[in-house]
């Protein structure tokens, strides 16, 4: 059994997280931990997500408690650092699920991970992963001759454009294609006044409603089109996704890792 804390409890992705360490039978929710001086500290999770009354209650997260194997953080890049100090201190491994970080964030990570063992993503769903092994394949079996792009669509309240999930799936496609992904994205062509290029991967992104998550890539040549999809109907499969590289995370040496070896497709 894996006990697990969660960061941002109160927010609406680790909510469903608090609910997915509580159904899943390898794991216990042994901490949920928002701001300091939040109204909610005190308050039974188990209330809070209508799954009873009784259970752990929120609590500060200025320390991570002795029981906790592993703690997993889906909140924003500020709160992820101040996190990840604090699972530093405590020497606790950490599961981040964070997106819109820097390249200087990432740098933080690595070093961080020198200390404690942390699995990153930008995604933890299984089909995701496994749609970014599809167009690295995809990306090497088809001509240079095709145009690349990535579309993306979620909900209203999303904030980092194009998404970490897209950027994922393109800097997959340029890896696979030997590409340096910064120079070949493309995220504008609003003042563009030539073609486009075949050796560039472009960017569109959807904000509305209530969507979860879709990502297309497409693999335009003249004559055929391979589209690859892959739409999210519930955040839960995500917060399923990070419960599970939560478990696979405990015991496991310092370094950083990706839900591609928490699947074993690496």
């Amino acid at each position: 059994m894996t006990n697990i804390a969660i960061f941002g409890a109160n927010g609406r992705m680790g909510k469903v997280l608090c609910e997915a360490a509580l159904i899943s039978g390898n794991t216990s929710l042994a901490a949920a931990y928002v701001r300091d001086q939040h109204d909610l500290i005190g308050t039974k999770v188990q209330h809070f997500i209508n799954q009873g009354e009784t259970g752990v209650a929120f609590s500060t997260e200025a320390v991570i408690a002795e029981d906790v194997d592993v703690a997993i953080d889906f909140t924003l890049p500020a709160g992820m650092k101040k996190h990840l100090a604090t699972a530093l201190a405590r020497k606790t491994p950490l599961v981040i699920g964070t997106t819109g970080l820097t390249a200087e964030d990432m740098t933080e990570l690595e070093q961080a991970a020198k200390h404690i063992p942390i699995v990153f993503s930008r995604n933890f769903s299984v089909g995701i992963n496994l749609l970014e092994n599809l167009v690295k394949q995809a990306a090497k079996t088809l001509s240079d001759d095709v145009d690349i792009e990535v579309f993306e669509l979620h909900h209203r309240h999303k904030i980092d454009a194009p998404s970490g999930t897209a950027l994922m799936i393109g800097e997959a496609i340029a890896q696979a294609k030997g590409w340096d992904h910064d120079e070949v994205a493309v995220f504008d062509r609003s003042q563009d006044e030539h073609e486009k290029s075949q050796k560039e991967i472009g960017y569109s992104v959807m904000r509305g409603g209530d969507i979860v998550g879709e990502h297309t890539a497409y693999f335009a040549a003249e004559g055929e089109r391979l589209e690859l999809t892959h739409k999210a109907s519930s955040k839960m499969t995500f917060a399923k996704g990070a419960v599970r590289a939560a478990a696979w995370l405990k015991d496991k040496p310092v370094g950083l890792y990706t839900m591609q070896d928490v699947l074993g497709f690496r």
